[in-house]
């Protein structure tokens, strides 16, 4: 559990939340494969899994609420079956009667926020207990567990805030300084009709300064805006509930501020991070947090240099045969030379990764191998250029089958274009055959 000191007096109800953020579903799908007995993408079925399996942790507790901090599709226009199976799983808690958060997050909205948010429907079909989040605002929420207010800050960008008239003139910075100032006016709007005894979170799908970031920041770059913490970290909120940055993490203690971290892994980018979910007791004064990982669907690197590998097939088998890649969604990345292709089996190595869940054979073919300048030529700038010649081609293996030719070649030429001075360099090798193609080739690249 996260601690947080008791900074006022006078708590009275303590609310327990559900915080989770960043679901995605249907992204993904390129790593999955068909499942023949359900006609879903595998990876469809691991995030509905990943969602079944908190709601299923709300409804066993039960919370008193669930906060849901943005971002439910990869876009705005999920396909109908993706959207029935998210609401499948909302629509439990509004059977149990749960009161639930939907905030809006960038993926969320279209165009940039023109033309409503995919979640929007949720509050058009007036399902019972649900609370779209789609503009700052203050919602009072009426809990098993007390009275609780959430302030929704959804994805904003530089349209929600501003006109065009507004940047006429100014510099980027200029910019990003004028709409965090309408922002922090906003903000100190709503705080100032807060109802000061009630706990209160602010539920917020933003980037935050402080935060780590991952694959998410340039997915939105050109979108949004970064808010520096400061502006969220206010004493009148008792927690801070973030999305998305996919990252789990906790920014502040005073008041407590986290992103959950996204519910699966959407990519390799994630392949290293846990995923999973915030369970959070709430009191007018203080906040606990406890992660909750879920048992997500594995991503898996393997890297192997072949290049000097004598049987490159064997060395890579016995990579794979090494590494923990059962159900994993695995690429693998082989770096050798181009000559060395030919020696792998590409069938035998697809038989070997059959453990995992899915596989990618990604090949790195090492560049041709780049001589330094020879130290024989440079210390006598004045060299007679047929043993220049000579020179260069003693340490150049690959063009000793070429090497008399091109010497004979390089020597008729030079004696034809000398101006009126016969070059007198005796040359003990067979004339180039004028129907060497290759040969005059080599020349000329030299």
């Amino acid at each position: 559990m996260i601690n947080l000191a008791l900074v006022r007096q006078g708590s009275t109800a303590m609310v327990k939340i559900l915080h989770l953020s960043d679901i995605h579903l249907g992204s993904g799908l390129s790593h999955g494969r068909l499942n023949p007995e359900t006609g879903l993408n595998t990876r469809l079925e691991d995030f509905i899994t990943a969602l079944q399996r908190c709601i299923d942790r709300a409804l066993a507790e039960p919370v008193d609420a669930v906060l849901f901090a943005g971002d439910a599709f990869p876009d705005a226009t999920p396909p109908p079956f993706i959207q029935q199976a998210l609401a499948q799983q909302f629509c439990r808690l509004s059977a149990a009667q749960i009161p639930t958060v939907l905030l809006v997050g960038n993926h969320d909205q279209h165009a940039q926020g023109q033309g409503g948010a995919s979640l929007s429907i949720y509050r058009t079909l007036g399902v019972p207990a649900v609370v779209v989040g789609d503009r700052l605002e203050t919602h009072h929420i009426e809990t098993r567990g007390g009275d609780l207010q959430v302030v929704t800050l959804p994805w904003l960008t530089r349209s929600t805030l501003l006109t065009r008239p507004d940047t006429e003139g100014l510099s980027m910075a200029q910019i990003n300084d004028l709409l965090l100032d309408r922002l922090a006016v906003a903000l100190e709007g709503e705080i100032r009709g807060l109802q000061p005894h009630l706990p209160t979170v602010l539920l917020a799908h933003a980037m935050v300064d402080r935060a780590t970031y991952g694959a998410e920041r340039f997915l939105a770059a050109s979108r949004g805006f970064t808010i520096p913490i400061g502006l969220l970290a206010r004493p009148c909120f008792d927690y801070v509930a973030l999305g998305h940055v996919h990252r789990h993490q906790v920014l502040c203690q005073h008041p407590l501020m986290i992103y959950p971290g996204s519910i699966e892994r959407v990519d390799f980018s994630e392949e290293k991070e846990e995923k999973g979910y915030l369970l959070v007791e709430v009191e007018r004064g203080q906040a606990r947090a406890e992660f909750c990982p879920l048992p997500g669907r594995p991503f898996k690197t393997l890297e192997v240099d072949l290049s000097a590998a004598a049987d490159p097939q064997r060395a890579l088998l016995a990579e794979i045969a090494a590494a923990e890649v059962e159900g994993a969604v695995v690429r693998c990345i082989y770096q050798l030379r181009p000559e060395q292709r030919q020696q792998l089996d590409l069938g035998a190595l697809g038989s070997a990764l059959e453990r995992a869940h899915s596989y990618s054979l990604q090949a790195r073919l090492s560049a041709p191998r780049r001589e330094g300048r020879l130290s024989e030529l440079d210390s006598d700038p004045q060299a007679d250029p047929i043993r220049a010649l000579e020179t260069y081609l003693a340490h150049r293996q690959d063009l000793a089958p070429l090497a008399a030719a091109m010497v004979a070649a390089a020597a008729t030429l030079i004696e034809s274009q000398a101006d009126g001075e016969v070059f007198k360099h005796r040359v003990d090798m067979p004339a180039p055959d004028p129907e060497d193609g290759e040969a005059a080739e080599q020349l000329r690249l030299l």
